[in-house]
Protein backbone atom coordinates (compact mmCIF):
# COMPACT_ATOMS: atom_id res chain seq x y z
CA UNK A 1 0.00 0.00 0.00
CA UNK A 2 1.62 3.06 -1.08
CA UNK A 3 1.83 6.34 1.15
CA UNK A 4 -1.28 8.48 1.99
CA UNK A 5 -0.03 12.15 1.72
CA UNK A 6 -2.30 15.02 2.64
CA UNK A 7 -0.79 17.78 0.35
CA UNK A 8 -2.04 21.56 0.66
CA UNK A 9 0.00 23.52 -1.71
CA UNK A 10 -1.32 26.45 -0.54
CA UNK A 11 -4.11 25.84 2.27
CA UNK A 12 -6.99 28.30 2.28
CA UNK A 13 -6.72 27.98 6.21
CA UNK A 14 -3.78 26.02 8.43
CA UNK A 15 -4.46 26.07 12.30
CA UNK A 16 -3.58 24.89 15.82
CA UNK A 17 -6.71 24.12 17.41
CA UNK A 18 -8.21 21.90 20.24
CA UNK A 19 -10.88 20.05 21.51
CA UNK A 20 -12.26 19.38 25.29
CA UNK A 21 -11.79 21.44 28.08
CA UNK A 22 -8.34 22.61 29.96
CA UNK A 23 -6.62 19.63 31.39
CA UNK A 24 -8.21 17.22 28.78
CA UNK A 25 -7.44 19.25 25.71
CA UNK A 26 -6.78 17.24 22.68
CA UNK A 27 -4.51 19.10 20.35
CA UNK A 28 -4.84 19.39 16.24
CA UNK A 29 -3.44 20.80 13.53
CA UNK A 30 -5.96 21.34 11.00
CA UNK A 31 -5.63 22.48 6.88
CA UNK A 32 -8.16 23.09 4.46
CA UNK A 33 -8.58 24.29 0.65
CA UNK A 34 -10.87 23.53 -1.66
CA UNK A 35 -13.99 21.76 0.45
CA UNK A 36 -11.60 19.49 2.08
CA UNK A 37 -10.10 19.46 5.21
CA UNK A 38 -7.47 17.51 7.14
CA UNK A 39 -7.14 16.88 10.99
CA UNK A 40 -3.94 15.42 12.54
CA UNK A 41 -3.84 14.94 16.94
CA UNK A 42 -0.43 16.07 18.46
CA UNK A 43 0.57 16.51 21.94
CA UNK A 44 0.84 20.28 23.16
CA UNK A 45 4.32 20.38 23.52
CA UNK A 46 4.73 19.25 19.94
CA UNK A 47 2.47 22.43 19.10
CA UNK A 48 4.48 24.53 21.25
CA UNK A 49 7.89 23.51 19.91
CA UNK A 50 6.25 23.84 16.11
CA UNK A 51 5.41 27.52 16.63
CA UNK A 52 8.48 27.80 18.03
CA UNK A 53 10.46 26.97 15.44
CA UNK A 54 8.90 28.46 12.80
CA UNK A 55 9.24 31.67 14.14
CA UNK A 56 12.69 31.01 14.82
CA UNK A 57 13.37 30.20 10.92
CA UNK A 58 11.21 32.56 10.00
CA UNK A 59 13.45 34.91 11.56
CA UNK A 60 16.55 33.77 10.28
CA UNK A 61 15.09 34.34 6.90
CA UNK A 62 14.71 37.69 7.52
CA UNK A 63 18.52 37.50 9.46
CA UNK A 64 19.53 36.65 6.12
CA UNK A 65 17.70 38.36 3.94
CA UNK A 66 19.05 41.44 5.66
CA UNK A 67 15.07 42.12 5.57
CA UNK A 68 14.98 42.13 1.77
CA UNK A 69 11.68 39.07 1.86
CA UNK A 70 8.09 38.92 1.78
CA UNK A 71 8.34 37.25 5.13
CA UNK A 72 6.90 40.13 7.85
CA UNK A 73 8.77 40.40 11.50
CA UNK A 74 5.49 39.63 13.00
CA UNK A 75 2.24 38.20 12.08
CA UNK A 76 -0.23 40.45 10.62
CA UNK A 77 -3.18 41.63 12.33
CA UNK A 78 -5.46 40.92 9.53
CA UNK A 79 -4.38 37.60 9.17
CA UNK A 80 -5.41 36.76 12.93
CA UNK A 81 -7.92 33.50 13.09
CA UNK A 82 -9.39 33.14 16.40
CA UNK A 83 -12.31 30.59 14.97
CA UNK A 84 -12.87 27.01 16.14
CA UNK A 85 -11.47 23.98 14.15
CA UNK A 86 -13.69 23.52 11.07
CA UNK A 87 -16.24 20.33 12.56
CA UNK A 88 -16.66 18.06 12.58
CA UNK A 89 -12.95 16.90 13.57
CA UNK A 90 -11.79 13.42 12.46
CA UNK A 91 -8.31 12.59 13.64
CA UNK A 92 -6.77 10.80 10.18
CA UNK A 93 -3.39 10.24 12.46
CA UNK A 94 -1.61 11.13 15.40
CA UNK A 95 1.06 13.20 14.75
CA UNK A 96 5.11 11.38 15.51
CA UNK A 97 7.39 13.52 13.51
CA UNK A 98 7.80 16.57 12.79
CA UNK A 99 9.87 18.33 10.04
CA UNK A 100 10.14 21.85 8.72
CA UNK A 101 11.78 23.69 5.72
CA UNK A 102 12.24 26.77 3.70
CA UNK A 103 12.19 26.79 -0.09
CA UNK A 104 14.25 29.86 -0.90
CA UNK A 105 12.94 29.98 -4.73
CA UNK A 106 9.26 30.15 -4.05
CA UNK A 107 9.94 31.87 -0.51
CA UNK A 108 7.30 29.28 1.16
CA UNK A 109 7.88 26.97 4.70
CA UNK A 110 7.08 23.42 4.05
CA UNK A 111 5.52 21.68 7.29
CA UNK A 112 5.63 17.91 7.25
CA UNK A 113 3.73 15.91 10.19
CA UNK A 114 4.29 12.11 9.83
CA UNK A 115 2.10 9.52 11.61
CA UNK A 116 3.40 8.13 14.55
CA UNK A 117 4.84 4.76 13.97
CA UNK A 118 6.17 2.01 16.53
CA UNK A 119 9.52 0.42 15.47
CA UNK A 120 10.27 -2.66 16.64
CA UNK A 121 14.25 -3.44 17.37
CA UNK A 122 16.23 -5.25 19.94
CA UNK A 123 19.17 -2.78 19.97
CA UNK A 124 19.55 0.85 19.52
CA UNK A 125 21.28 0.19 16.38
CA UNK A 126 18.65 -1.92 14.66
CA UNK A 127 15.95 1.05 16.15
CA UNK A 128 18.13 3.46 14.47
CA UNK A 129 18.56 1.39 10.75
CA UNK A 130 14.81 0.72 10.95
CA UNK A 131 13.98 4.89 11.99
CA UNK A 132 16.47 5.43 8.99
CA UNK A 133 14.58 3.17 6.31
CA UNK A 134 10.89 4.84 7.62
CA UNK A 135 12.59 8.52 6.74
CA UNK A 136 13.55 7.38 3.38
CA UNK A 137 10.66 5.19 2.31
CA UNK A 138 8.94 7.99 0.27
CA UNK A 139 6.39 5.42 -1.31
CA UNK A 140 5.73 2.95 1.57
CA UNK A 141 6.07 4.99 5.07
CA UNK A 142 3.23 6.52 6.88
CA UNK A 143 0.44 8.88 6.34
CA UNK A 144 1.92 12.09 6.36
CA UNK A 145 0.42 16.30 6.02
CA UNK A 146 2.44 18.12 3.94
CA UNK A 147 1.62 21.92 4.22
CA UNK A 148 3.46 24.48 2.00
CA UNK A 149 3.29 28.37 3.61
CA UNK A 150 3.35 31.95 2.76
CA UNK A 151 5.82 33.38 5.11
CA UNK A 152 2.65 35.82 6.17
CA UNK A 153 0.69 32.73 6.51
CA UNK A 154 3.47 30.91 9.04
CA UNK A 155 3.73 33.50 11.32
CA UNK A 156 -0.24 33.98 11.49
CA UNK A 157 -0.13 30.01 12.37
CA UNK A 158 2.59 30.24 15.04
CA UNK A 159 1.04 32.81 16.70
CA UNK A 160 -1.97 31.26 17.29
CA UNK A 161 -0.59 28.53 17.82
CA UNK A 162 1.10 29.89 21.17
CA UNK A 163 -1.29 31.49 22.00
CA UNK A 164 -3.86 28.09 21.77
CA UNK A 165 -1.02 26.30 23.47
CA UNK A 166 -0.94 29.30 26.24
CA UNK A 167 -4.65 29.33 27.15
CA UNK A 168 -4.93 26.09 29.12
CA UNK A 169 -4.67 26.44 32.88
CA UNK A 170 -3.19 28.73 34.39
CA UNK A 171 0.61 28.29 36.62
CA UNK A 172 0.54 27.82 40.35
CA UNK A 173 2.24 30.82 41.42
CA UNK A 174 4.82 28.80 43.66
CA UNK A 175 5.36 25.30 41.82
CA UNK A 176 4.21 26.56 37.91
CA UNK A 177 2.46 23.24 37.69
CA UNK A 178 -1.05 23.80 36.17
CA UNK A 179 -4.30 24.76 38.30
CA UNK A 180 -7.13 22.58 38.21
CA UNK A 181 -10.72 24.54 38.99
CA UNK A 182 -10.34 22.33 42.20
CA UNK A 183 -6.72 23.52 42.88
CA UNK A 184 -3.86 21.10 43.36
CA UNK A 185 -1.24 19.52 45.95
CA UNK A 186 1.97 21.78 45.75
CA UNK A 187 5.02 20.55 46.25
CA UNK A 188 6.32 24.08 47.09
CA UNK A 189 3.41 24.28 49.82
CA UNK A 190 4.84 20.73 51.57
CA UNK A 191 1.72 18.86 50.18
CA UNK A 192 -0.99 21.49 50.88
CA UNK A 193 -3.65 21.89 48.90
CA UNK A 194 -4.04 25.23 46.63
CA UNK A 195 -6.64 26.70 45.53
CA UNK A 196 -7.54 28.49 42.55
CA UNK A 197 -7.31 32.15 43.03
Amino acid sequence: MSRQVFLYDPPERFVAGTVGLPGRRIFFLQATAAGRTTSVALEKAQVEALAERIDELLDEVVRRSGGNTSVPAVAPAELTDAGPLTTPVEEEFRVGTMALAWDSDTERMIVEAQALVELDADSEEEFAEAEERLLRDDENGPPMLRVRLSGTMARAFAKRALEVVNAGRPPCPLCSLPLDPEGHVCPRQNGYRRSRA
